[in-house]
C-alpha cells in the first residue's frame, strides 16, 4: 500500500506540474518542450527500457545473492547503451542533418533519456526488492528538486531548453543519493555475462518494440501538427493528450507496480496455474479502477478546465480531451490488464503485432480525415488505432488460453459505471467550478464503490474490510518472505 501510495502521489505531481509548465510557457514554446520531451521518452524506451524491464521481471532479493551475475549484467549494458548513444550524437550533430527540433533541443532531449532512464532503472531495482521506504524517498527528492529546478526554469526563464536542464538535474541529483544504497556487494563488472544479456534483451526486447511503437503514434502526430500548423497546435494537442494520459496512469500504473510483481511472485513460487489465476483478478482489478477514472475524468471536464488548464489552452483541451479518451482507455487496458498475460508466459511477440496495427490503422485514419480537421482529426485517429490494437491483442492473448474477468464481475463494472453516468452527467455543463467538482468526484465515487463493492468484484470487498481491520502480523514480502505475501491480493 506505501509503494501505490507513493507512486500515485508522484503522478499527480507530474501531471500539476505538466500544467504549471504548460501554463509559464504558453502554446508555442510548450510545443517545442513537448516535442523533446516526447523524443526523449522515446530513446528511453528504446535503448535503456529493456533493462528496466529485466530487473523488474528478474531481481529479487534472491538474485541479488543467488546471481550477482544478472546485476552486473545490467549494469554494464546500461553503461555500454549510454555510451553507444553519446557517440551516435556526436556523429548526428556533425552530419549537419537538420530537423524539427534545434540541435541543442535534441541535446537536451537526450540528456533527459539518460537521466530517466537511470531512475527507472533504481527505481526497478528497489520495486524489485520491495524496498518501500528507499523508493518512496526516492520519489520525494525526485519530486521536491523537480519542482525547484524544472518549475522554477519555466518559471523564470520561459524557456523550453532551460525546463529540460531543470528536469536532467532533478533526475541526476535524485539517483545520485540513492546510489551507495542500491550497491550490491556481490556484484561486480566482471561477472556481467553476454549469454544472460541476451537473455534479458530477447525477453524485453519485444516489449520495448511495441511500446517504441505506441509512443511513436502520438511522436509522428506531433510532429505532424508541427509542421503543418505550427507548435502553437502541437503545444494545444499536446497538453491534452499529456493531461490525459497521466491522469489514467496515475490509475492503472499505480495499481501495475503491485499487481504485476504480485504475479511474478505467484509465477515463481506456486506455477504457472496460479500466476494465470492472479492474472486474470488483475484484470478485474485493472477494468474496474481504470474504467471509472475515464468516464469520471470525461464528466468533470468543464470544472477541469476552468479551474486549472491555462486560459490560452481552454476550449481546445477538452475538445481534444473528449475524443482522445477512447484511446486512453485501450491503452491502459493494453499496458496493465492484457500485456501481463504475455509477459509471464514470455510470449511477447504478440504485443508488437497488436502495436504494429496501431501503427497501420492511426495514418490510415489520417488519410481518411479531413486536411482542415487538424489537431482535432489526428486525435481521432490515434483513439481508432489505439482501439484496434486493444482488439488484435485481445484475440492473440485467446489462443494463450488466461483467466478471463468473470462475466458477473464485469457485468457489475459496466452497471456501476452506468448508474455513475446516469447520476452525474445532468451536472457536467451545470455552473462548472470547484464545488461541482468536489460533489460530482464525491457522489461518482460513493455511487461507483457501493455497486462494486456490493457485488464484490474480485473479492475487493474483503480486501477492503481486512484493510480496515487492525493487524497483529506483519506482512511477508512476496518474493524474500519479509513484508508482503505474493497471495496479498489473490
Amino acid at each position: 500500500m506505501t509503494v501505490f501510495l507513493a507512486f500515485f502521489l508522484n503522478i499527480v505531481f507530474n501531471f500539476a506540474l505538466g500544467l504549471y509548465v504548460a501554463s509559464a510557457l504558453g502554446p508555442e514554446e510548450y510545443g517545442r518542450f513537448a516535442l523533446a520531451h516526447a523524443t526523449a521518452i522515446a530513446v528511453q524506451t528504446a535503448f535503456f527500457d529493456w533493462i528496466r524491464l529485466g530487473a523488474t521481471r528478474f531481481y529479487s532479493e534472491r538474485a541479488r545473492s543467488a546471481e550477482p551475475g544478472l546485476r552486473a549484467t545490467l549494469d554494464f549494458g546500461f553503461a555500454a547503451v549510454a555510451c553507444a548513444i553519446a557517440v551516435g550524437a556526436a556523429l548526428l550533430f556533425l552530419s549537419g542533418a537538420r530537423f524539427p527540433l534545434s540541435n541543442g533541443l535534441i541535446a537536451l532531449a537526450l540528456a533527459v533519456a539518460f537521466a530517466n532512464g537511470l531512475y527507472d532503472y533504481y527505481t526497478a531495482l528497489v520495486r524489485a526488492r520491495f524496498h518501500d521506504r528507499l523508493f518512496t524517498r526516492l520519489l520525494l527528492v525526485k519530486n521536491v528538486l523537480t519542482l525547484a529546478l524544472m518549475g522554477g526554469g519555466a518559471f523564470y526563464f520561459q524557456s523550453a531548453a532551460m525546463t529540460l536542464a531543470g528536469g536532467v538535474l532533478s533526475l541526476a541529483g535524485s539517483t545520485a543519493t540513492a546510489r551507495a544504497a542500491l550497491r550490491d556487494p556481490l556484484s561486480d563488472a566482471r561477472l556481467a555475462s553476454l549469454p544472460q544479456a541476451r537473455a534479458l534483451m530477447a525477453y524485453g526486447l519485444p516489449i520495448v518494440a511495441a511500446n517504441l511503437l505506441y509512443l511513436s503514434i502520438p511522436l509522428a502526430n506531433r510532429a505532424i501538427l508541427a509542421g503543418l500548423y505550427g507548435f502553437s497546435e502541437t503545444g494545444q494537442f499536446s497538453l491534452a493528450y499529456d493531461f490525459g494520459a497521466k491522469a489514467i496512469q496515475a490509475v492503472g500504473s499505480a495499481l501495475d507496480i503491485v499487481l504485476f510483481q504480485i504475479a511474478v511472485a505467484t509465477h515463481e513460487q506456486r506455477g504457472a496455474r496460479e500466476a494465470r489465476r492472479q492474472i486474470g483478478r488483475n484484470m478485474t482489478i485493472v477494468l474496474a479502477m481504470v474504467l471509472p477514472a475515464c468516464t469520471g475524468l470525461w464528466l468533470v471536464l468543464p470544472s477541469v478546465e476552468r479551474l486549472i488548464v491555462p486560459a490560452e489552452f481552454r476550449g481546445h483541451f477538452s475538445a481534444l480531451l473528449t475524443l482522445m479518451m477512447t484511446g486512453l482507455f485501450c491503452m491502459a487496458m493494453i499496458q496493465y490488464a492484457i500485456s501481463p498475460i504475455f509477459q509471464i508466459e514470455k510470449r511477447t511477440l504478440p504485443i508488437i503485432v497488436a502495436a504494429l496495427v496501431a501503427c497501420v490503422v492511426d495514418p490510415a485514419l489520417i488519410f481518411l480525415m479531413p486536411r482542415a480537421s487538424g489537431a482535432a482529426g489526428l486525435a481521432v485517429a490515434q483513439a481508432g488505432a489505439t482501439l484496434a490494437s486493444l482488439a488484435a491483442l485481445v484475440i492473440f492473448a485467446g489462443a494463450a488460453r488466461p483467466r478471463w474477468p468473470r462475466p458477473r464481475d464485469v457485468g457489475a463494472i459496466i452497471l456501476a459505471n452506468a448508474v455513475m453516468v446516469g447520476a452525474l452527467y445532468p451536472w457536467r455543463e451545470a455552473s462548472p467550478g470547484l464545488a461541482s467538482l468536489l460533489a460530482q468526484v464525491g457522489l461518482g465515487a460513493a455511487i461507483y464503490a457501493a455497486i462494486v463493492l456490493g457485488a464484490d468484484v474480485a473479492g475487493m470487498r474483503a480486501l477492503a474490510m481486512e484493510r480496515l481491520r487492525p493487524k497483529d502480523r506483519s506482512r511477508l514480502s512476496a518474493k524474500d518472505g519479509s513484508k508482503t505475501r505474493p497471495d496479498a491480493l489473490s
